[in-house]
């Protein structure tokens, strides 16, 4: 018979969509080993959105590659529903973030040989979505650019540019969404488009949204912060 604590942790484990605990990374350099992270402890629930902050330097991009399994750490571990990434090796961590993750970053990342539309469509072309066109086109309609569908990066603005790297991010559904400075190459008007379309599309896909950002305006938007002090969260 199943009693009132192991029913507690079936439904705390169901809740939490990330967990660490003693998370660490620390990198050999000519001058001996360098601490980037220490003891990071974190429990993220499902749908919540976090803005993890702190100054340059304090380890931000390193949790946010941690958490999303870009990166291994060196000591502690990180768990996405469940599913501890240390027993993953890189392809099972790849599969996992191709079936979980999506991600938006401060440089777009959008390949400058394919269009708009295409470089929506790519995550759901390499999963063998035989729909993958009409989902890009729906998504970039979505976020305002059903006019530049064949459109190549080098011929949109640094605004287009991050909207169809949203409409990319969002057109799996992933479960979690990184994102990394999404505002950082913008101007100001155009980063607050960008950050209400965020968040708009994050409630709409009741996606688990975690960004690193320097922005007071666009961390504030989310549920909780999390401040990183020379590798340690305070």
């Amino acid at each position: 018979m199943i009693n009132a604590k192991q029913i507690l942790d079936m439904t705390q484990t169901h809740l939490n969509i990330i967990e660490t605990e003693n998370l660490g990374k620390t990198v050999p350099t000519s001058d001996g080993p360098l601490c980037i992270l220490s003891s990071v402890a974190l429990t993220i629930k499902a749908t919540e959105s976090i803005a993890i902050v702190g100054t340059s330097g304090s380890g931000k991009s390193t949790l946010l590659g941690l958490l999303a399994g870009l990166d291994t750490p060196t000591e502690g571990f990180v768990k996405i529903k469940g599913k501890n990434l240390g027993d993953m090796n890189e392809d099972g961590r790849a599969e996992l973030r191709n079936q979980l993750v999506g991600f938006v970053f401060q440089s777009f990342q959008l390949l400058p040989g394919l269009t708009a539309v295409e470089n929506v469509m790519l995550p759901l072309e390499l999963r063998g979505d035989k729909n993958a066109k009409i989902a890009a086109e729906q998504l970039l309609d979505r976020v305002g650019l059903s006019h530049r569908l064949s459109h190549t990066p080098m011929k949109l603005s640094g605004g287009e540019q991050q909207r169809v790297a949203l409409a990319r991010a969002f057109v799996t559904e992933p479960a979690i969404l990184f994102a990394d400075e999404p505002t950082g190459n913008l101007d100001s008007k155009t980063g607050e488009h960008i950050i209400d379309l965020l968040f708009e599309l994050n409630q709409e896909k009741q996606t688990t949204l975690i960004l690193v950002t320097h922005d007071n305006a666009l961390a504030a938007r989310c549920q909780r912060t999390i401040k990183l002090e020379a590798g340690q969260v305070l």
